[in-house]
């Protein structure tokens, strides 16, 4: 049974993993180039490569970065089996703990990512955040963005009414979130830069985690 706390909750609240709640900058750029020389096509990546992207995937940064398409499904699986082997989660983004805590009082929570799963259930353990968070769903589900936050939603058990946001810091997510439709959020700490984000005309606009506190707490 849950505690009253999240019986309570009339707001949904959907987070991205990557540039949201985990700082992997580093790491997407690093594993990258590691997966791409050992597939024999070594190629050197930057956050231009990132900003410049439609869709925040692996897929997507392989094309991005001039990799033949038969090699895509390669440098997927590579990126995927170094943040697994990762021994220890990536940073949290300084303020985010206390948005997830906080934001809990009155907001069931799930994280919708295109990591895996495992990686996110074991960074959100290392910051003690995991009984916050009511379901993650990963590059492991079959499906669209839109098709994971609607699955996340349902699998949080809605309730009539309830309101919808959607938080991320790429294009992908606001879009995503505009059509499944919620309440989009874009972020000014991730991968993607605030000026590319405003393209998609997001609900709200948070520059630091203490904004988008104060957004779910007024809206």
């Amino acid at each position: 049974m849950l505690p009253p706390r999240r019986q309570l909750a009339e707001k949904i609240v959907i987070l991205d993993f990557d540039g949201v709640l985990a700082d992997t900058l580093d790491d997407i750029l690093h594993f990258g180039e590691l997966v791409c020389s050992r597939l024999g096509y070594p190629r050197k990546l930057t956050p231009d490569d990132l900003n410049a992207l439609d869709r925040m995937e692996f897929a997507e940064i392989g094309r991005q970065i001039g990799l033949p398409e038969e090699k895509i499904d390669q440098f997927v699986q590579g990126n995927f089996e170094l943040f697994n082997q990762r021994q220890r989660p990536p940073r949290l983004f300084n303020g985010m703990d206390e948005v997830v805590r906080r934001a809990s009082a009155n907001c069931k929570i799930g994280v919708v990512t295109g990591n895996a799963a495992s990686v996110v259930w074991r960074f959100l353990e290392t910051y003690d955040l995991t009984k916050y968070v009511d379901v993650v769903l990963g590059a492991e589900f079959a499906g669209s963005r839109v098709d994971k936050i609607r699955q996340a939603i349902n699998s949080i058990d809605r309730k009539a009414g309830s309101r919808i946001f959607v938080v991320g810091d790429s294009v992908s997510d606001i879009r995503a979130a505009q059509a499944v439709p919620a309440t989009s959020i874009a972020v000014g700490w991730g991968h993607q830069r605030p000026e590319k984000l405003a393209l998609t005309q997001p609900d709200f606009f948070a520059a630091t985690p203490q904004d988008l506190l104060a957004i779910l707490a007024k809206n």
